[in-house]
């Protein structure tokens, strides 16, 4: 391995060592094994129920089936009968009924609050040997689950295959199963191949809705998940999933979560032969996040909405733990994704949050958002590789509408040196309508595209707006594998800082890291901003002392003149080498403050501008100081250079064929020159045998 690229995937892990300890896991579970990948979507079945589950008030029925059409009603009637004979009060005493494959349980319209699972463990359940999560939970085995299925579960259903389970209901509030906080799971369905759930409610747990684990075969059709502490739907580690016509609001961290889908692509290119879950016309919104996919692989989300969430989508390598990573093959297409704008970190400052579940107000509109994400983005791509983004339509962000940035391995628990390195690769956005809604109206994001500058082979069409860096590789529409003209180890300096200060949000300690602007700092008391303006004092101040001593040496020149430049032996300037000095200071003077500026408004344009004003300053200094500072003004002239390929690679073209981009050899150098400068002005005496003049002083 070349030894650059070793000393970016050195940096690259401590950057991960610092992540590591800031994170805090979103999701934990017992290890688990995708599924061989031998199964299929179940289709629905419309033959008659074989199970039924109702209240007994007929009174409240009729009240709840008044308003169907009069088909609807007859036959919730006729069923209604049937059901107060031989069915049952609870729909987990169904599930307990199912003897084999290819069972429908029907649920009749009214609130299943499952009274005879609420009860907390007793016995054996109450002293189970299993690890405790950072969340206050045990990670329970297959096997703990059997032998104590309401330890976590409203509802259990372990090991069932090709079970349907349908509400009779118009729509999915008419069957509500509600957990009351009493549970982490309302619905789990672990190892249930070929399940399928349609047409009811599931709200109010610790942890989610509804649960698919380790399963081959799922479809989650018309059914509405809401008020959860973490997610709406979560499944995990299972294929051949289709979400359908759902919706999923007021949860904690993702209304949908297709975490460590099976890894079917894994090692391919864009051309797949097959998703493993698909998810369409489902809308999901005022949650923390729209769509969570942590190792959200091999999946199909199309024809979607995503809106008022704090993040509209993520998907993402952070978690340890999590099969399938890094992340890999998501497409996104035709989906509306807008407004993701919500400031939910709110309800942690003012200590909503910090109340017991039930007190909290979710029925109300409140969230608790369990992660950290930046408020303000439509889609969030944290170290992803071979996504799709095509034809969506993304509008009226305050932050970005796409955000791109590589996580080191060591973040997911890869300490391998060449590993580190291997998130934000072969990604495509192409095809999508920026800031225009369906009617028209122009709604702007503040950017079109975020990006860190990390990765290999990214690209983008060719008409985004604003975006940082200005300009991106272009997706070649022709020739896929030639797209993405850069290929950078180790993101932009400053956002790998941030990428870490942010990191350190905690929704259990109410920790919201000052001066990241994810959890409302702005201004000054951004971290960006309050770099530049640190780094533009101390550059400030070494203008204004060049400035101040070329002044003196000028004038000592004035009175014993010895040519152009810096005389090495008297430390006298020539007058034309001070006013060079001085033009180059002005420039640099104002560059650095409009540094500050360009952090605090987060500014392209900006930046680059005030990158060649310092180029400006750098360059003038150097040409007056070589002279009689070869060394040193050779080095200054090489630093200005640096600025100015700096500014191009943020505002022209991203410099191809470098592993780093010029901005942090331009940062390390600029440390390396302050020290330099420093030396140069203090003062220096001389021999004792060489008495000096008054006011003798060694030049820079």
């Amino acid at each position: 391995m070349p030894s650059l690229r070793r000393i970016a995937i050195v940096v690259a892990l401590v950057f991960g060592q610092l992540l590591a300890a800031g994170a805090a896991l979103a999701h934990e579970e017992r290890p688990v094994t995708l599924p061989d990948g031998t199964g299929s979507v179940p289709v629905l079945r419309t033959s008659e129920p074989d199970l039924l589950v109702c209240k007994t008030d007929k009174a409240d029925f009729d009240r709840r089936i008044a308003g169907f059409p009069a088909d609807l009603q007859e036959r919730n009637r006729t069923l209604f009968e049937r059901c107060r004979r031989d069915g049952f009060r609870h729909l987990q005493e169904a599930v307990d009924q199912v003897n084999k494959p290819g069972m429908t349980i029907a649920i009749l319209p009214g609130l299943y609050s499952e009274e005879p699972s609420r009860p907390a463990p007793t016995g054996d359940c109450a002293n189970l040997q299993a690890r405790w999560s950072d969340w206050g939970y045990q990670i329970l085995s297959f096997e703990q689950q059997q032998q104590c299925p309401h330890n976590q579960n409203l509802v259990a259903i372990l090991g069932k295959r090709d079970l349907q389970i349908e509400g009779t209901g118009a729509n999915p509030l008419d069957v509500v199963i509600d957990a009351e906080y009493h549970k982490l799971n309302a619905i789990r369905a672990d190892r249930t191949n070929g399940i399928y759930f349609r047409n009811f409610t599931a709200q109010r747990t610790t942890f989610n809705s509804l649960y698919v684990l380790e399963t081959d075969g799922f479809v989650i059709d018309q059914v509405l998940t809401r008020w959860n502490d973490e997610y709406g739907f979560l499944t995990f580690a299972s294929d051949h999933g289709l979400y359908t016509d759902c919706e999923s609001y007021g949860n904690g961290d993702g209304g949908l979560y297709p975490g460590s889908a099976s890894n079917i692509n894994d090692g391919r290119g864009h051309d797949v032969p097959r998703y493993a879950i698909e998810i369409r016309r489902c809308k999901s919104h005022h949650n923390a996040l729209g769509y969570s996919g942590t190792a959200g692989d091999s999946m199909w989300v199309h024809d979607n909405e995503f809106y008022d969430n704090s993040v509209g989508a993520t998907m993402d390598s952070l978690w340890p733990d999590h099969p399938g990573l890094p992340q890999n093959h998501a497409k996104f297409e035709n989906n509306k994704i807008y407004d993701n704008n919500v400031d939910y970190y709110r309800y942690i400052r003012d200590g909503t949050c910090a109340k017991p579940p039930a007190q909290r107000g979710y029925e109300k509109g409140v969230v608790c958002p369990q992660v950290g994400v930046p408020t303000g983005t439509g889609v969030l791509v944290a170290g992803g590789n071979y996504n799709v983004f095509k034809d969506n339509q993304v509008w009226g962000h305050r932050r970005a509408a796409f955000q791109l940035f590589g996580v080191p391995a060591f973040v997911r628990g890869e300490t391998e040196l060449a590993k580190q390195a291997d998130t934000s690769n072969f990604n495509r956005f192409e095809g999508n309508v920026f800031g225009v809604s369906p009617t028209g109206e122009r709604r702007p994001n503040g950017l079109d595209v975020s990006w860190d500058g990390q990765g290999t082979g990214n690209c983008w069409q060719g008409d985004t707006g604003g975006s940082t860096p200005a300009a991106l590789p272009v997706c070649a529409a022709q020739a896929p594998a030639l797209s993405g003209g850069s290929s950078r180890w180790v993101a932009e300096p400053v956002k790998v800082v941030k990428l870490y200060l942010c990191a350190d949000y905690s929704a259990s300690e109410a920790r919201l890291p000052a001066g990241c602007d994810w959890f409302g700092a702005s201004g000054i008391g951004k971290l960006e901003t309050q770099l530049a303006l640190g780094g533009s004092l101390v550059l400030a101040l070494l203008a204004v002392l060049f400035c101040v001593r070329s002044g003196r040496l000028a004038r000592r020149h004035a009175g014993n003149p010895t040519g152009n430049g810096v005389s090495p032996k008297t430390g006298e300037i020539s007058g034309r080498a001070y006013r060079l000095v001085v033009a180059g200071a002005v420039a640099g003077l104002v560059g650095l403050a409009l540094d500050v500026v360009a952090a605090a408004a987060e500014s392209t344009l900006l930046a680059a501008v005030a990158l060649l004003l310092m180029a400006a300053w750098w360059i003038c200094l150097g040409a007056g100081l070589r002279a009689g500072r070869p060394v040193f003004g050779w080095f200054t002239i090489v630093l200005g250079g640096l600025a100015v390929a700096d500014a191009y690679d943020r505002m022209l073209q991203l410099i191809p064929l470098i592993p780093l981009g010029p901005g942090w050899i331009r940062g390390l150098l600029t440390g390396v020159w302050v020290l330099c400068a420093v030396v140069v002005l203090a003062p220096r005496r001389r021999p004792a045998a060489e008495p000096a003049p008054a006011e003798a002083e060694v030049p820079a």
